[in-house]
């Protein structure tokens, strides 16, 4: 394997982890920077599913703690059944929606053009959210409740549109229903930990005559790279959103979309 496709699977594994967990879109920024250096990584898109595995690997790990309280205490009433009867709620609808139209959006929808625009078309609806939202009135996952925490899965359904964001559709569908932001980014992490690991058992299932060890060194490369970033980047997160709040991931997708389609007419 030689140097320059170790350094593209590095900045491939970098960018996963760097924009999965944030409102800005990782597969919109995967799709643009293989676009860019041209990676070619091993068929059947085993690297992109390995470092989305390093990424929620990451937030399994962050979140460890309240995943044992959560596999301990939901077997009997108190908040932690709540927390994970949302969880459930917010996870049918991507999971049966993502079963039904998953080739279908792959085939069709997977352009740098479909990308760019809903870059910009989220951005815009994050900018406008923040600016109008009223005083959240709920401030811990398990106040959430039955009806809101299906309609995020509804919303976490969207970002199976390229440049959407799993993370910005639920948060911004959060913050409409009144969720504070951190309870909110919260939510959309742990949501991300069966949706993600579905979604990649489901893309292992169809690719698995194509797993080899030809390209093993860019899948290492990038699924460690992945997971460090992914870890920094959540923690990062939860530490600043209650005070910076998502504007700015609202204006940079505008600006990344805009250079992105400039780029494309040009």
């Amino acid at each position: 394997m030689d140097t320059a496709a170790l350094l593209s699977a590095l900045a491939m594994g970098v960018l996963e982890g760097l924009t999965e967990f944030l409102p800005i879109s990782s597969t919109g920024h995967l799709i643009l920077l293989g676009q860019v250096i041209g990676f070619q990584g091993p068929p059947g898109k085993v690297f992109e599913i390995s470092i989305q595995l390093g990424a929620i690997l990451a937030v399994i790990w962050i979140y460890r703690a309240t995943l044992w309280r959560l596999a301990t205490g939901m077997w009997r009433p108190g908040l932690e059944r709540f927390y994970v009867s949302n969880l459930v709620l917010a996870f049918v609808p991507a999971a049966v929606l993502g079963a039904t139209l998953h080739k279908t959006i792959t085939e069709v929808l997977f352009s740098p053009y479909v990308v760019c625009t809903a870059l910009i078309l989220g951005g815009i609806a994050i900018i406008l959210i923040e600016r109008l939202r009223k005083v959240p009135a709920i401030r811990s996952v398990p106040e959430i409740g039955p009806l809101p925490s299906l309609l995020i899965g509804f919303g976490q359904a969207l970002a199976m549109i390229p440049g959407t964001s799993r993370s910005g559709a639920t948060i911004i569908t959060a913050l409409l229903l009144g969720v504070e932001r951190k309870t909110a980014a919260e939510f959309s992490f742990v949501l991300a930990i069966p949706t993600m690991l579905a979604a990649t058992a489901y893309s292992l299932l169809k690719v698995r005559d194509q797993i080899s060890m030809d390209g093993m060194g860019q899948i290492a490369v990038g699924f460690v790279a992945a997971f460090v970033v992914a870890l920094v980047t959540v923690r990062w997160v939860l530490s600043v959103i209650g005070r910076i709040g998502f504007t700015p991931f609202g204006w940079y997708r505008i600006a990344l979309g805009a250079i992105g389609l400039a780029l494309l007419l040009a």
